[in-house]
């Protein structure tokens, strides 16, 4: 029989809003997510980086501030966006798969042999997805609940972290990754929505 005090486990809401008890809406889970590389390195598959993930940080947007001065007063605008970078940490593996792939795009990025730099962004920039998905797997479909895109990434700084007697922790790689946008997918869902730009209410313009 269904328990229909649980449907009150939730906070009360204005009756002209929303039904007074409603549930409480299922969280997304923070280890229900995957990460992938693209045009990560030299070798494949990356999936190998994939199943090595230990966590990896969400995006972070931060706005710098436009002061105006005006007469008595000040007013204060956004100004140019920062995409903080997003930290991504590898378990390393017996058969160096992560060490030779994280090797490898530190080396399109600069060849530490030959002290010899990339030509351009394009030579070594990849993509990020990170996916929080529902925790379906083997013969249950996976499905992707929220998608963040990072596009034009790089490794800002590799640690290739410690060694040490006292632990039985695995040996671990964190990157630092620096990015030039990030979108969430599907697009309406979040960051990269298309939305009218309003003067008043007039729309001036839009886009995503």
């Amino acid at each position: 029989m269904s328990i229909s005090t649980l449907s009150k486990i939730t906070v009360p809401l204005d009756s002209n809003q929303s039904a007074s008890n409603q549930g409480l809406l299922m969280p997304k889970l923070q280890y229900r997510f995957r990460v992938s590389l693209e045009n990560f390195g030299v070798s494949t598959p990356t999936t190998e980086l994939t199943k090595q993930v230990v966590d990896i940080t969400r995006p972070n947007l931060s706005f710098e501030t436009t002061t105006i001065d005006v007469y008595n007063s000040k007013v204060y605008l956004a100004g140019k966006h920062t995409w903080e970078t997003v930290t991504l940490t590898l378990r390393e593996d017996v058969s160096n798969n992560v060490q030779k792939l994280v090797g490898e795009q530190l080396q399109k990025q600069f060849d530490f042999f030959e002290m010899s730099a990339a030509a351009s962004g394009s030579d070594y920039k990849f993509v990020t997805r990170i996916e929080i998905t529902d925790g379906a797997n083997g013969a249950n479909t996976v499905n992707v609940l929220e998608t963040f895109e990072l596009y034009g990434c790089y490794i800002e700084s590799a640690n290739y972290n410690q060694l040490a007697y006292q632990t039985s922790e695995p040996v671990t790689v964190t990157l630092a990754l620096r990015y030039d946008n990030a979108i969430q997918t599907p697009q309406g869902t979040g960051v990269g929505t298309a939305v009218g730009r309003t003067v008043n209410t007039l729309i001036t313009g839009g886009g995503a």
